[in-house]
């Protein structure tokens, strides 16, 4: 039951992926851009996490609460520098 459970998990995580990483191409406008980027970084993070799951890693968690923070990051990197202009 859990291997079929993970399996669609992996399957909606990839679709959701694909989805995000069409709407960071055809974004009509930089904040779309910006806020697929963020999307692609929670995405990714599940993504590990279910990984983590399915090989009983601890290291995939410590590596997607990484992956989070930069995320995070370079989220507001970004969202900064749509506002003003520069990011210091």
């Amino acid at each position: 039951m859990m291997d079929s459970a993970l399996n669609y998990a992996f399957l909606a995580v990839g679709v959701a992926l694909l989805l995000t990483a069409w709407r960071l191409v055809a974004g009509p406008e930089t904040t779309d851009r910006v806020l697929a980027l963020d999307t692609l970084y929670i995405n990714t993070v599940g993504l590990v996490i279910l990984l983590g799951v399915r090989l009983g890693s601890n290291l995939l968690f410590e590596a997607a609460l990484i992956i989070a923070m930069l995320g995070f990051i370079a989220t507001v990197a970004l969202a900064r520098f749509v506002t003003r202009g520069d990011v210091i």
